[in-house]
């Protein structure tokens, strides 16, 4: 695959080529506080993002797509272009927490629209401080340029009905990617109802990342997916978290295996959990 882009970018990589022409570098750290820390410190020259009011279309009842369902596409599209995103800009993505915050989101719905050029920073905010990349609290103006093209969603998505179906069928495979305790249903602190989806594997989306936070090497990601898939057809495999943020992580993480990008359930637990689905908290390994 000669055009082949790594979905992953190191900060050394990053800090080569920061100042290119058609670089637009985005920082998508979520929290209370993210939009007031990024206006203290960012990487130079990022944009700021926010999950909740650009990346998501939030409803009123959360039954309805979960916490954090997709927006419009053509509104996603015009927020491309107000950042100064064309089709052929190089996007690079970052968070304060290895890519799962709000990166891997982003990276996902870039490449869901057929972006070409995305890739998110392996270690985040800290792996490229760590460098000495040149970070400062500057705010950045996006420059409008032209419409940002798409069509529809490219990538594979699944629904609450097609996950229900899944959960009893042998031939699917359902991943959730939380942690163990919030699968096990011994804690939950985000959504209503603890446990998980019957049927469904934890691997849980840190385990991605080596000890130092930084993602596993593409074989070692490799060989690690192929075993949970057992020759499965990606098709068949759907993969979710609490509310299709984190999902994303391991999404990336196959994608940077070269294997097959399964299916995204963006509503997860947070949609399924209230819809009077059935709820399994046993232990499964």
């Amino acid at each position: 695959m000669p055009d082949y882009i790594s979905p992953i970018i190191e900060a050394s990589e990053l800090l080569a080529i920061y100042q290119t022409n058609n670089l637009i570098l985005l920082n998508v750290s979520n929290g209370e506080n993210a939009l007031i820390n990024h206006h203290l410190n960012h990487l130079e020259g990022a944009l700021f993002i926010d999950l909740n009011t650009q990346l998501a279309d939030i409803k009123d009842n959360l039954s309805n797509g979960g916490r954090h369902p997709l927006p419009n596409i053509k509104i996603f599209a015009e927020r491309l272009s107000g950042l100064g995103i064309t089709n052929e800009s190089h996007v690079i993505i970052y968070d304060d927490k290895n890519g799962s915050n709000t990166a891997a989101r982003l990276w996902w719905m870039l490449k869901s629209v057929g972006h070409k050029k995305v890739q998110v920073l392996n270690g985040g905010f800290q792996a490229a401080q760590k460098i000495g990349f040149p970070i400062n609290s500057k705010i950045q103006i996006p420059t409008f340029t032209e419409p940002y093209f798409v069509d529809s969603w490219r990538l594979s998505i699944s629904d609450i009905i097609e996950v229900e179906k899944a959960s009893k069928d042998k031939k699917y495979l359902v991943i959730d990617v939380r942690d163990k305790k919030r699968y096990n249903g011994e804690e939950e602190n985000i959504d209503l109802v603890a446990g998980h989806i019957p049927g469904a594997i934890n691997v849980p989306f840190t385990s991605n990342l080596d000890e130092n936070g930084f993602f596993l090497s593409s074989t070692e990601l490799k060989e690690k997916y192929r075993n949970v898939f057992c020759e499965r057809n990606p098709e068949n495999i759907i993969v979710h978290c609490g509310s299709g943020v984190t999902a994303c992580h391991t999404l990336l993480a196959i994608d940077y295996a070269r294997l097959q990008i399964p299916k995204l359930y963006v509503g997860s637990w947070s949609e399924w959990s209230r819809n009077n689905k059935a709820i399994a908290t046993e232990k499964r390994e």
